[in-house]
């Protein structure tokens, strides 16, 4: 009997190359481990000075030279956090009908063109099929990026090794957990069961969480991996990366234990919470679901007091993997390379298990143009026989009708052929037509398009402007007249420009915005639990929250404002009531704010503007502002007296840059009572107020200030915006050394 075909299932990770090679035995059933290898990355493809491509090319070359892989199938994973997988719950619906159903489903879920990802689906347990429909179905929905899924293929291509299975490595996980640990086989009769398990697979940058019980499917990916580890021990000991990476895996042995875990203890603790959340989350909409278990794998797992942590916080049996219970094959079993890193050959597990289709999984995210290529090519040789055939055939019936052929004159069917041909000039004619027409259509769509794109978000910048206005301080004392600008508490906006980014973490790095000197904003909320009231009766804005926009960029499109403005308030006594000081307390306070609130001139309720809900952040004065002293002559008409300028504080030009001499500020004349054209009891055109000693010509010396505010916005579409906080923390509890308790508001940093 000939030898059944092997297997290779292949990761490729940030630290290195994991292989395995299986092979099933029918008499024994059972899975056999052939061969293995595991080629490190000369440096982790995620450090700054990694080459990826080149590294990955190595790391293969170097596999292939040591395995053949001849005839075996190759099956290779792709990263978990760049796929998409989605559970969709079908209607009652034909069971002919479910692709039709999954499709129309896949465009909307898919937030892409279908022509630009590779998707598959697969039916999962738990529905019945009843007189042809299928009830109570559940489909999983799996997508990745066409481009992203050609760069993982394309080592593999170059080097002409036949990929037969692409599959996402959350889904190998569910391999491995449902044949290794839970004994299911293909086919096989499963009870629904509620008990589920919870495999946690740590990588260098994240972590992939699966629940499952067998038949449900749940996914999900964590922003925590041991590189997170290594940075903290980078930070907290003034390490460089290699050195902490060996300090972390030899932690046990390093000269004081107890400080390395002390500086990895917040580290443990936002990957706790995380599980935690991800649990939370899976059994809020899975109530019945009772977790028994968690497994962990990847080397990251590996790390001394982790298992331990994650049993006593998350009070679940938490197992590591050390042996592979379904596989046989002591060479490689036992083999000192192979234990070392037992837990980063899971995943290459389960997709050798798939590709000698020994799972339930049958998805994969093999271009089909690929898959139909092979498929004729395997074929070809039956065709060509086949061929072959019908040109014996069609030979033996082309001499029959050779004679018949003979006897077709162009007298006899002359007229027929003009008339097909008359008739052949029209059609392309009409469908000449008929795609001019098209395209005019399609110009006519694609105008009318450009004009109504902006109708959705036009709204927006309406918004910006508007909390740029309820940012400025109002002026309260009607009974200020323009002798008195340096206690006005005007601030006035002479010009605003934006710049569109494409990411605006490039302006953040390019304006230096960050200040790794300065602590970070707090933001509070009124806290109206009784209990809490009662315990701090003088502070009830307990807890508060942290907004790190002094050290975190800002992500994705978005747009950079910056306002140019001028103030004369001056207050000689009070460091906050002048210059650059005083915008800061007065304006840039409330950019950096949530909402900003002011009192309703006619007594109704405060009107409340929101500011960090619309996208604004990062609001800063970009540089040092002095205040400049400048002779100003109250009550006198613009160039009233030649020679010298009747008002010396400067104006706004049209685009937004200073004015000529004689220009009344905006904001100063003509809009508010107490100045001049405002008020009617004031003397017009230098004449002297009734009881002043000074002239018309008597000087008042201003302190003008004049600043630059800039900050980020983001475009916010009403249906993402969140009220904050967006959990509730318990009460009586405190956030450690100042952190939120409960997360970051939207827009801050997480």
């Amino acid at each position: 009997m000939a030898e059944t075909q092997a297997a290779w299932g292949i990761e490729i990770g940030q630290a290195g190359l994991k292989a395995i090679k299986l092979r099933y035995a029918e008499a024994a059933q059972q899975v056999v481990a052939v061969a293995f290898d595991y080629v490190p990355h000369a440096k982790l493809l995620n450090q700054p000075d990694a080459v990826p491509d080149e590294l990955i090319r190595q790391a293969l070359d170097t596999f292939l030279s040591r395995n053949p892989i001849g005839s075996d199938l190759v099956a290779i994973s792709l990263p978990g956090q760049n796929a998409l997988a989605k559970f969709i719950q079908l209607p009652p619906v034909e069971q002919s009908k479910v692709a039709e159903i999954v499709k129309y489903e896949a465009r909307q879920q898919i937030p892409f063109p279908l022509e630009e990802v590779i998707w598959d689906f697969q039916a999962l347990g738990g529905g019945i099929e009843e007189s042809g429909y299928l009830l109570d179905g559940e489909v999983g929905l799996f997508a990745m990026k066409r481009e992203q899924v050609q760069h993982h293929l394309q080592p593999f291509i170059n080097r002409k090794v036949e990929v037969e299975l692409i599959q996402i490595a959350p889904l190998s996980l569910y391999n491995f957990l449902c044949y290794d640990r839970l004994g299911y086989r293909k086919n096989q009769p499963r009870e629904a069961s509620e008990d589920y398990s919870v495999v946690v697979d740590m990588g260098s940058d994240a972590t992939t969480l699966m629940v499952t019980n067998g038949k449900k499917i749940w996914i999900r990916n964590m922003p925590v991996g041991g590189n997170h580890f290594t940075r903290a021990l980078t930070k907290e000991m003034k390490l460089t990366f290699a050195k902490a990476e060996h300090l972390k895996c030899n932690a046990t042995k390093s000269p004081d234990p107890r400080a390395v875990f002390q500086a990895l203890r917040p580290v443990f603790n936002d990957y706790v919470a995380e599980i935690q959340r991800s649990i939370g989350f899976f059994s809020s909409v899975n109530r019945n679901a009772k977790i028994s278990r968690l497994v962990g794998v990847g080397n990251g797992f590996r790390l001394a007091g982790l298992q331990k942590f994650l049993q006593q916080n998350l009070q679940y049996d938490v197992e590591r993997v050390d042996t592979f219970q379904a596989l046989v094959g002591d060479n490689v079993l036992n083999a000192p390379l192979f234990q070392d890193n037992l837990l980063t050959f899971c995943v290459p597990y389960g997709l050798a298990l798939q590709c000698l289709k020994l799972t339930d999984i049958h998805t994969t995210l093999l271009p089909p143009e690929i898959a139909i290529a092979r498929k004729i090519r395997r074929k070809k040789p039956w065709a060509v026989a086949t061929a072959a055939t019908l040109l014996l055939g069609l030979a033996t019936s082309a001499a029959g009708f050779g004679n018949v052929l003979q006897s077709v004159s162009t007298s006899r069917f002359g007229e027929a052929e003009a008339d097909a041909e008359k008739i052949a000039g029209e059609a392309k004619k009409l469908a000449a037509d008929y795609a001019g027409q098209e395209g005019k259509n399609k110009t006519l769509k694609d105008s009318g398009q450009v004009l109504v794109n902006a109708l959705d978000r036009r709204e927006y910048w309406l918004e910006v402007y508007k909390a740029i206005d309820e940012c400025l301080p109002r002026d309260t004392d009607n009974r200020l007249d323009e002798s008195e600008l340096a206690k006005l508490d005007r601030i006035s906006i002479r010009s605003i420009t934006t710049k569109g980014y494409s990411n605006l973490g490039d302006w953040f790095n390019e304006a230096e915005i960050a200040r790794a000197d300065g602590p970070a904003k707090l933001y509070s909320r009124e806290d109206k639990d009784p209990e809490q009231v009662a315990k701090f009766p003088d502070k009830i804005t307990k807890p508060e929250y942290e907004i790190n926009d002094r050290s975190v960029a800002p992500t994705g499109a978005g747009f950079v404002f910056t306002l140019n403005g001028v103030h004369y308030h001056h207050e000689e006594k009070n460091p906050k009531g002048k210059g650059a000081t005083y915008v800061d307390e007065k304006f840039l306070k409330n950019l950096q704010s949530w909402t900003v609130k002011r009192e309703d001139a006619s007594g109704g309720p405060p009107i409340e503007t929101p500011v960090r809900l619309i996208g604004i952040t990062h609001a800063t004065l970009p540089e040092a502002t002095a205040s400049t002293p400048i002779p100003f002559y109250p009550g006198r008409k613009p160039g009233s007296i030649s020679g010298r300028p009747a008002f010396g504080l400067g104006g706004m030009s049209a685009s937004g840059s200073g004015g000529s001499a004689g220009y009344t500020p905006p904001g100063f004349a003509g809009a508010s009572p107490g100045f001049p054209g405002a008020n009617p009891g004031f003397p017009p055109g230098g004449a002297q107020r009734p009881g002043s000693e000074e002239g018309p010509d008597k000087p008042i010396i201003l302190q003008r200030t004049v600043f630059t505010v800039v900050f980020a916005w983001k475009p916010t579409p009403l249906a993402e915006r969140k009220p904050w906080p967006v959990e509730q923390p318990p009460a009586g509890t405190a956030s450690p050394e100042g952190a939120p308790a409960s997360g970051n508001p939207p827009g801050a940093a997480n």
